[in-house]
């Protein structure tokens, strides 16, 4: 039977928790993440991610069937937290805590280990500042049938942040979630596979509409920064740069998740006409 820890105070635990909540580089450091909803737990364990710990809520008098079943697996540490707590490390109202959380470990994926094929759709989100953009991006990546999501920057959103965990809605386990410091590296990723991808980059001064770019061969597209767009070395790198047109009326660009989910409907559409 599973070890339960009570935690009921503020204590060094409960700190631990909050960390993985609030601050990136100690979650990295310690190389896991708290995740937070029904689908998403669910979809984590279904994908065969490593649960390290279920916290769950020991003022609740009766847990779901689902929370009961996740905490009858062996080989998971327990925590019995206090309403109050566990509303907070769930980012609730404390009138509604969340009956279950889960401390998952974060997978050490390279670009390495991504491989293409010859219909093999990728999309790179360049140097977001947004973690909500990048969890909505990794949403539509998964929804129109991507094979992965690169995320270049060194000081970029990360993926593990509790919003762009929620606005994946699960997403993330399904779909292999790649950084890398740089442009150069991912373009040199890209040029040495057996099945290289066409890098297209998405610009609202490209020179072509980006329904009149071929996208059903192996493809990388790129979105850029929500603010400042692509970068130099992206727009000196990529094959090609698309624009998504827009109505002249329009009174601002598309932001970066947004556009990142035109062009994806795209490759998709072009793929099953």
């Amino acid at each position: 039977m599973a070890r339960v820890l009570q935690v009921s105070v503020r204590n060094a635990k409960y700190q631990q928790w909050e960390t993985l909540l609030r601050n990136r580089n100690k979650r990295h450091r310690a190389g896991s993440f708290l995740v937070q909803g029904v689908r998403p737990i669910s979809l984590a364990v279904e994908h065969g991610w490593t649960v390290e710990a279920l916290l769950y809520d020991a003022d609740r008098p009766r847990l779901s069937d689902w929370a009961r079943g996740l905490l009858e697996r062996p080989h998971i540490e327990q925590a019995a937290v206090s309403g109050e707590l566990i509303a907070e490390l769930g980012e609730k109202d404390e009138d509604n805590p969340p009956e279950l959380l889960a401390q998952v470990k974060i997978p050490q994926r390279r670009l390495a280990d991504l491989a293409t094929r010859p219909d093999w759709l990728g999309i790179v989100i360049d140097r977001p500042t947004s973690p909500g953009n990048v969890g909505s991006l990794i949403r539509s990546a998964d929804a129109f049938g991507a094979d992965a999501v690169v995320i270049t920057g060194r000081n970029a959103a990360d993926p593990y942040d509790p919003k762009a965990v929620r606005a994946s809605t699960g997403s993330l386990f399904a779909m292999p979630v790649v950084s890398a410091a740089s442009a150069h590296e991912v373009a040199e990723w890209a040029r040495k596979q057996p099945h290289a991808p066409a890098i297209i980059g998405t610009d609202e001064r490209g020179e072509q509409a980006l329904s009149e770019h071929d996208l059903r061969g192996p493809t990388l597209l790129v979105v850029g920064n929500e603010t400042a767009g692509m970068s130099k070395s992206w727009f000196e790198l990529a094959d090609a740069t698309a624009r998504i047109p827009m109505s002249p009326k329009a009174a601002s660009s598309l932001n970066a998740a947004n556009a990142g989910s035109v062009a994806l409907y795209e490759a998709a559409r072009q793929r099953t006409a």
